[in-house]
């Protein structure tokens, strides 16, 4: 089981039409994080709203992200909340660093799982 800040969002990625929306359990194999929330946008304004909307969503209900990097370029956008970090690329990066592959030995958590 998830928890609520990983289901609010993944939301909010929804949202604003973010794609191929990933959520990997990685507790098991890093502590440098419990989970790790993967999307892409087509474009730099979708990769901007989509970060603008998590940290809206987040912060409303309480959660504030420790750092954000990438925000001006938006060819990837992490956003670093402790336990759960969220990337945000444009598909082109997102193929060429393949996170997904890198940290293949956690979990997959399906939407129907949050």
């Amino acid at each position: 089981m998830t928890n609520e800040l990983v289901r609010l969002a993944y939301g909010a990625i929804e949202e604003k039409k973010g794609q191929e929306i990933m959520v990997i359990d990685i507790s098991q194999v890093s502590s440098i994080a419990d989970y790790f929330i993967i999307a892409s946008g087509t474009n730099v304004r979708q990769v901007q709203a989509i970060s603008d909307s998590v940290t809206e969503v987040l912060g409303a209900n309480g959660y504030n992200y420790k750092s954000m990097e990438g925000f001006e370029n938006a060819n990837w956008v992490l956003l670093d909340y402790g336990d759960t970090i969220i990337h945000i690329f444009n598909q082109e990066d997102r193929r060429f660093y393949d996170l997904e592959r890198i940290w293949r030995d956690g979990k997959l958590i399906e939407r129907e799982n949050l």
